[in-house]
């Protein structure tokens, strides 16, 4: 009896354990799913999927072109479509991983790479490396804070043995 006690445990917490990795797997999946999505709806300036997959608390972050950490803030259409006027660009996400930290929060991150506006109707090349912290608010995965660094290699990449190493 008592061996059958002990097996049924074992397989009660293995379940447990199981049923847990398997959320956070799926959670991960959803939370890269969401970034393809929130980078094909910059792309196609689909404003309102932007939004809806930002936190509505507002967004924390910092932009790649070496300006000051922005405030927090709540963003809207509106000021998408001021900050983005005449085509977007196409940005594509390159090695995104996700890592669940806890029960409401994923670290993401990965590359992004395209084409931007470069301010006098034509475009330029655009490399960054994105780190951003989903949060769970309500039943959604939403972005609460994106920060882009710079991924040009100017020069200033010093290379070391951990670079050659998986």
């Amino acid at each position: 009896m008592k061996f059958l006690n002990f097996a049924f445990l074992l397989i009660f917490f293995s379940s447990v354990s199981f049923a847990d990795e398997k959320t956070v797997m799926e959670n991960t999946k959803k939370v890269l799913s969401n970034i393809e999505s929130y980078w094909e709806a910059r792309n196609s300036k689909d404003w309102d999927t932007v939004i809806s997959l930002s936190s509505s608390h507002g967004m924390l972050n910092s932009n790649s072109d070496g300006s000051f950490h922005k405030p927090l803030a709540i963003q809207t259409a509106e000021d998408w479509e001021k900050q983005t006027p005449g085509a977007a660009g196409t940005i594509a996400v390159h090695a995104a991983e996700a890592h669940q930290i806890n029960d409401g929060a994923i670290f993401a991150r990965y590359y992004a790479e395209g084409v931007v506006p470069d301010g006098s109707g034509g475009f330029k090349p655009y490399r960054t490396r994105v780190t951003s912290l989903w949060v769970l608010e309500g039943k959604e995965w939403v972005a609460k804070t994106m920060h882009f660094s710079s991924a040009n290699y100017g020069g200033v990449h010093q290379t070391t043995q951990a670079d050659f190493e998986d």
